[in-house]
């Protein structure tokens, strides 16, 4: 474990167990280089606790980068609850949990995920302070869904600056695997927008409600990467993007919400060598965090859609990155939030001790 650890630089791994309650979470702290590590709250089923380790490790590093590219002054972290929310979530479950946020004295600032609702972080705010995406009654800045599906917006609108040569998106076909909170935020945006969309989902009402709502097409979740479409974006769990889907995509480009869409190391470099233009997913999936982060601050809503309007830019400054160095876009993303990470770390070793 400490070897997994030490190998991608994690800060701090804290497992979390409370008999009565049933709890068993792990939170794990990639970085605090720029400032506490904010990241959510995943309640979830998995299958073995090393698959729950793997991806509350995977997740925090992505939230790092994540914030770096986004300039934030915020680091790394999320958290993970083994279990089915819609079976083992309490009132009391959460609020132990939230004793052990709160022990962390900030070092990590909880938010919403998948398996957790603004309801759960206002259970948990009872307890600690150290929660974001509360309800606007108690200052937050509520359901954090739709600063992420419009952050995406803004990251699909560079694709099609990048590929098109204008960021007008009228006729454009785009295919969504996930129609949850932020899919279906999405969604709306794009017909809005006069695209065609197709959808789908595991979840069969999701879908249906999608259709119903939007008048968009629905497949089966086992097609929808294949579908010809100008954009593929995975706005479900991640991994969408492996060896066995990417010679089956018929899309110009990805760009989707979707955590850790690349499965394997080397699919940057399948896709690039497929022609697909690709959208590294914490670049476009940042609205989330953006918003939410506003919050530590007094909430402007102002302020926090200014913020998401520089995911147009980060996006831009990714592609051109991967052009002018000859790298894949995935890479591009990476040394760019690895560049700030170390400029701007570095000044804490000027900061007096005390504060």
């Amino acid at each position: 474990m400490f070897d997994r650890i030490e190998a991608d630089d994690y800060e701090q791994v804290v497992f979390c167990h409370h008999r009565a309650t049933g709890l068993r979470a792990i939170v794990a702290v990639h970085s605090t280089a720029l400032g506490p590590a904010l990241g959510g709250t995943r309640f979830y089923p998995y299958a073995t606790e090393d698959d729950a380790l793997e991806d509350v490790l995977r997740l925090s590093q992505g939230m790092t980068y994540k914030a770096a590219l986004a300039g934030l002054d915020l680091g790394g972290g999320k958290a993970v609850i083994l279990g089915d929310p819609n079976r083992d979530k309490t009132e009391a479950l959460l609020r132990a949990f939230a004793r052990y946020v709160d022990a962390l004295g900030g070092r990590y600032i909880t938010a919403e995920d998948v398996g957790t609702t603004q309801a759960d972080m206002d259970l948990i705010r009872r307890e600690t302070r150290w929660v974001t995406g509360v309800s606007q009654s108690l200052g937050g800045s509520g359901d954090p869904s739709v600063a992420t599906a419009q952050g995406l917006y803004y990251g699909l609108k560079a694709v099609a600056m990048t590929l098109w040569g204008d960021t007008n998106l009228e006729g454009r076909h785009i295919a969504v695997s996930g129609v949850g909170k932020v899919g279906y935020a999405f969604v709306r945006q794009l017909v809005e927008d006069r695209c065609r969309v197709t959808v789908a989902d595991v979840v069969p009402a999701a879908a249906e409600r999608a259709m119903h709502d939007f008048g968009v097409e629905v497949v089966g979740v086992e097609k929808i990467h294949a579908v010809e479409c100008d954009v593929f974006a995975p706005c479900a769990l991640g991994g969408a993007l492996s060896f066995q889907t990417i010679p089956e995509l018929r899309c110009a480009a990805v760009c989707g919400c979707a955590n850790n869409q690349l499965a394997e190391p080397g699919c940057d470099e399948a896709l690039a060598d497929a022609g697909i233009l690709y959208a590294p997913d914490y670049c476009v999936n940042a609205g989330g965090i953006i918003n939410i982060s506003e919050e530590l601050r007094g909430y402007s809503r102002e302020r926090a859609e200014n913020g998401l309007r520089h995911i147009y830019d980060a996006t831009l400054a990714v592609f051109a990155r991967a052009e002018a160095e000859g790298i894949t876009t995935a890479a591009a993303a990476d040394r760019q939030a690895e560049a700030r990470i170390d400029a701007v770390g570095r000044l804490n070793l000027i900061r007096p001790p005390s504060r």
